[in-house]
């Protein structure tokens, strides 16, 4: 997986350590394509309980359209992964006669998968091992970014609610990972305007995450993952605080808050299920669902990853689970987009998984419908919020040690791309102008190489500067 962490690893990083992370956002162009209990409320009582809605100021994460498609005969893709198309003496010939010297770098060992294709023509450039289902660390995002946006659209909001019945103020988790302690204090002003006109000074507090059910913890995590590289997933959870119960966490926040304004709470946070009878207090909508993406796939965010992963699920009418998930994701990948799944499998919404398996051509071919001007309203989110190589606070950035090397160097600010990396597999994904002046997708994919993992990463961004040309 990649860090999420803004406090840049020492190096060389330590092998054994987890950790899952282009040109601007305009993409390439394209010719087509405990108490009492309390007695219940009067009537005028209740009515003084008004819902006030909170909506933060949304980022501005652009969706503008962009260019880049597979054609009609996207299924040719898969089978012609390893047959390059390109024309003799051509820019594309260089790249792929590059590449395959360089592909055999020690750094990289032996199992890995590339692809690389032209985003206009829709021409197969470069293929090695390309549909060989390999572990995709972080790349996975890609796959979760665009089956939530598929899903839900880039404009949909997640609800933070609060509830009151018998005495008890209810925190409703909706799946909002960017809920911040100001939009609870919000919360926590509007729900002590609300009491205190009814007339209600002392309250109980509780959360109910019930939105997502057990199990917290998917299948290939390992123990040393949570709660700092990933939190037990629950729907609830402030300033991305890094516990293990997050939802406890946010109703301590929310009781805290609502001290500071002169209400008394009576007792310890408790987990519970709101009633329909409980009356609306307050609510918070999220930023639209296309800026949470944008975070995610910037700073690699394997708790936002996890939450789109579970609500993708119930946009699809499935249960909240790590199953109904992975049930969303293929469904829209391979029905609405027609993304040929074969060794595809995913366990989890952020890649940590050492069981999640992906080709580098099916990441490719995820990764193209963001640039695709068909898609460009919902899924151009994904594309936008892909690293830039070079640029501060992404993963790509020189924090991370990332393009700084004699034969990278030149390709800061030209490749925009996904990066992962769990202990023995690292990946690299996306977009790149060449020297023609075409963009291209590509995608690196390599498992089990035993090289230090800068090194490897290294050579992967060596790797990405072929595809654009600026390392010959």
């Amino acid at each position: 997986m990649d860090h999420a962490s803004p406090i840049p690893p020492p190096a060389p990083a330590p092998a054994a350590a987890p950790q899952s992370h282009g040109p601007q956002s305009r993409g390439p162009r394209h010719r087509r394509k405990n108490g009492t209990r309390t007695a219940p409320l009067s009537l005028a009582a209740r009515r003084a309980l008004v819902l006030a809605v909170t909506v933060p100021v949304a980022g501005t994460v652009g969706a503008t359209a962009a260019g880049s498609a597979f054609a009609a005969d996207r299924a040719t893709v898969a089978t012609a992964a390893d047959a390059p198309d390109a024309d003799s003496g051509s820019p594309d010939e260089e790249i792929s006669e590059n590449l395959d010297s360089r592909v055999n770098d020690p750094r990289l060992g032996t199992n890995i998968g590339g692809f690389v294709m032209d985003a206009e023509s829709d021409k197969v450039i470069w293929g090695h091992n390309a549909g060989r289902a390999l572990m995709p660390a972080s790349n996975a995002k890609l796959a979760t970014a665009t089956a939530a946006l598929g899903a839900m659209g880039p404009d949909h909001r997640f609800t933070t609610r609060v509830v009151y019945g018998d005495g008890t103020l209810t925190l409703v988790g909706g799946g909002d990972r960017l809920l911040t302690g100001d939009d609870v204090a919000e919360l926590a002003r509007t729900a002590a305007a609300g009491l205190s006109h009814a007339g209600v000074g002392t309250v109980k507090v509780r959360v109910d995450d019930g939105l997502f059910p057990e199990p917290s913890l998917a299948n290939g995590w390992n123990d040393g993952y949570f709660p700092e590289d990933v939190a037990p997933v629950r729907p609830l959870v402030v300033d991305g605080h890094a516990v293990m119960d997050t939802s406890v966490d946010a109703g301590k926040v929310f009781a805290d808050r609502l001290a500071d304004q002169g209400v008394t709470v009576d007792g310890e946070v408790t987990r519970g299920q709101s009633r329909p009878t409980d009356v609306p207090v307050a609510r918070h909508r999220s930023p639209k669902l296309s800026e949470t993406v944008h975070r995610m796939l910037k700073k690699s965010d394997n708790n936002i990853a996890e939450t789109l992963f579970r609500m993708t699920a119930l946009a699809t009418g499935r249960p909240a689970t790590f199953e109904g998930g992975t049930a969303a994701v293929r469904e829209i990948l391979a029905e609405r987009y027609g993304v040929p799944l074969d060794g595809f499998e995913q366990f989890d919404g952020s890649g940590l998984s050492r069981a999640d398996r992906i080709p580098a051509v099916t990441i490719a071919r995820i990764l193209d419908l963001a640039t695709d001007p068909r898609h460009a309203y919902r899924l151009g989110p994904v594309r936008d919020g892909l690293p830039v190589a070079g640029e501060a606070g992404s993963t790509l950035g020189p924090e991370w040690g990332r393009f700084d090397d004699a034969h990278s160097q030149c390709a800061v600010g030209e490749v925009s791309a996904k990066t992962g990396t769990l202990t023995g597999g690292i990946a690299l994904s996306g977009l790149t102008k060449s020297e023609d002046g075409r963009w291209k997708v590509f995608s690196f994919v390599e498992n089990d190489s035993t090289a230090d993992p800068a090194a490897i990463k290294d050579a992967m961004d060596g790797l990405a500067a072929t595809v654009n040309g600026c390392w010959s």
